[in-house]
């Protein structure tokens, strides 16, 4: 009997240990995810003006400006922070010279059917919706004045390669890759000068062999075959620490367990024990 009631209790403990740590796991989960979200949406509230209808038309796609965007924050970006080499902002390549920038940073997937706009956080389905209420809405917030189309530095980036997960095979074209290459070489020039010193000496042979070197139909280079951003997987190690944390519960359980299992077996010999000195010899 007793020894049901500590496995009860013991069994109750564990339980309680682990409710406790999935709590606190999705507590710390949630307040993380929207961090950044609370922070960027009270600038926005302190920026932002009366809704104004986009009277003027930007044509500068959307879709590729977003993917070049990728391509440079997963197959650049990591290389020039390496080198902790700053930017100018005469570089295209700037974020400064991206006229969607702030938009996108105003941009939040809630949920896998959820976005919600930063600016007036109405929410849409999909985010194509919320670009097109960025475009109806918003487009008086777009710095067109000084920004540039980050899509126009497509063809440099090979931002085709990156959108299309399965590229059509197609007879290259010798001048439109002589063009992109030209581009491509305009860009290492000007962002990453030879004459600043080591590490824009380095940036800029990177970045011909990045990009560079892939223009051409020859097939012998390859686009980004330097590599690309590592991915940190946060669900990952949230199941990990979980997954830690659990199996130290569960090992408490068992020593509890079997520390409970030893004391009462050492009472119930102690018991036998003095029964058998009370019979009569």
């Amino acid at each position: 009997m007793k020894k049901k009631i500590m496995w009860f209790w013991y069994h109750r403990l564990v339980l309680f240990g682990i409710v406790c740590v999935l709590c606190f796991s999705l507590q710390f989960t949630r307040v993380s995810s929207f961090a950044d979200h609370d922070h960027i949406d009270s600038s926005a509230a302190r920026t932002l003006k009366p809704e104004e209808g986009g009277n003027h038309q930007i044509h500068c796609s959307r879709e590729r400006s977003r993917a070049a965007w990728k391509i440079i924050q997963e197959y650049l970006m990591p290389f020039v922070e390496k080198e902790k080499y700053h930017i100018s902002r005469r570089c295209r390549l700037h974020p400064d010279n991206d006229i969607y920038r702030d938009q996108e940073q105003h941009k939040f997937h809630i949920d896998i059917n959820e976005w919600q706009c930063g600016y007036c956080k109405k929410s849409f389905y999909q985010e194509k919706h919320l670009d097109q209420h960025f475009d109806n809405r918003h487009s008086n917030l777009l710095n067109s004045n000084e920004s540039q189309c980050l899509a126009d530095v497509c063809g440099a980036l090979h931002c085709d390669h990156e959108m299309n997960s399965r590229p059509k095979k197609s007879k290259c074209n010798p001048a439109a890759a002589a063009r992109n290459k030209h581009l491509c070489e305009s860009l290492a020039d000007s962002c990453f000068p030879v004459n600043e010193g080591p590490a824009a000496s380095r940036l800029h042979e990177f970045f011909l062999h990045q990009f560079c070197d892939a223009h051409s139909c020859t097939g012998s280079g390859k686009p980004f075959s330097r590599g690309r951003r590592k991915k940190t997987n946060v669900f990952y190690i949230f199941a990990s620490v979980l997954l830690v944390m659990l199996l130290l519960l569960y090992y408490l359980y068992i020593y509890l367990y079997q520390r409970g299992m030893k004391r009462e077996t050492q009472m119930l010999k102690r018991i036998s024990q003095s029964s058998r000195k009370k019979k009569p010899s």
